[in-house]
């Protein structure tokens, strides 16, 4: 996507150098970033300027994971995805960490804050059901609002979360996603994350019996690791990218949330039309 090129450009151009202390690494880094995808005809935002086959499948496998709150890499891998291999196992603060449980522990980040988080009180706060019943009932308090960002348990999850909070709003019929990330790893992380944002939207338009509008997704620091920058600089940002086709088709059987947490696996969601890309590229990953 173009604009997704420009922003890769713009760090280059005006990035200024931060030293990470998690991963002791400098980044090229920019504060702020936008972008928006239509997704009223199932448009997948999927970057052509790289093979991103595998990637879709492990994007949307993710999110299946957060959905049903899962806390173990082996959860995830059994969906499909490896994401969490790293930095359940091979994160150094997290493997000294006296909460971790054991292998493949992630702790309490991103899903079972959405569906358990822990109140004061010591009830359980399942956020994504409140969102999944109001929407279905055609209501929006302007509360809808799922949020993984808990300053109280911080220190009991292997990482905090970059994609932190997704808010869902309703206008006549049509259902819009607004996603805050504080930090965007630009050659990995992003493209995983836009097909995340519009997938999300389209699944929980479709349970809620809503048509899926626009996703809003914002970032707060957009930055490329030092290892990255030759990479992106010298390979992707010379390919003109192709014309965007790509769309998702839902299995129309998944009609509830009860459906995500229990039968849904990955082949109940195809991404069609992605048929012109260059070669993949492999980027260093930071953990």
């Amino acid at each position: 996507m173009k604009a997704y090129l420009e922003l890769n450009q713009r760090v280059l151009d005006e990035g200024k150098w931060v030293h990470n202390a998690r991963t002791g690494n400098h980044c090229l880094t920019v504060i702020d970033a936008s972008f928006t995808y239509d997704c009223s005809t199932h448009l997948l935002p999927v970057l052509t300027t790289k093979k991103m086959v595998a990637t879709c499948v492990s994007a949307m496998a993710e999110m299946l994971g957060y959905i049903r709150g899962y806390d173990n890499a082996s959860q995830f891998r059994a969906l499909g995805t490896k994401t969490w291999d790293e930095n359940a196992n091979n994160n150094k603060a997290w493997l000294a960490n006296p909460h971790r449980k054991g292998v493949d522990d992630m702790g309490r980040v991103y899903g079972v804050q959405g569906r358990r988080w822990q109140s004061p009180d010591g009830s359980v706060i399942d956020q994504l059901k409140k969102i999944v019943d109001d929407l279905s009932r055609g209501v929006d308090d302007r509360r809808e609002i799922l949020t993984y960002w808990n300053p109280g348990e911080m220190n009991l999850g292997c990482l905090a979360a970059c994609m932190h909070t997704h808010t869902f709003s309703v206008l006549d019929g049509e259902l819009f996603l607004t996603s805050y990330q504080r930090s965007d790893d630009l050659p990995l992380g992003h493209a995983f994350n836009q097909i995340q944002v519009a997938w999300f939207l389209m699944v929980m338009a479709q349970i809620t019996g809503l048509k899926p509008g626009k996703a809003f997704h914002k970032i707060v620091n957009a930055h490329m690791y030092e290892n990255q920058v030759a990479i992106m600089r010298d390979v992707q940002l010379k390919r003109k990218p192709f014309k965007q086709t790509a769309r998702l088709e839902i299995n129309p059987n998944i009609k509830t949330l009860e459906d995500l947490e229990t039968w849904v696996t990955m082949d109940d969601f195809k991404v069609v039309g992605y048929d012109a890309y260059y070669p993949a590229i492999v980027y260093p990953f930071s953990v």
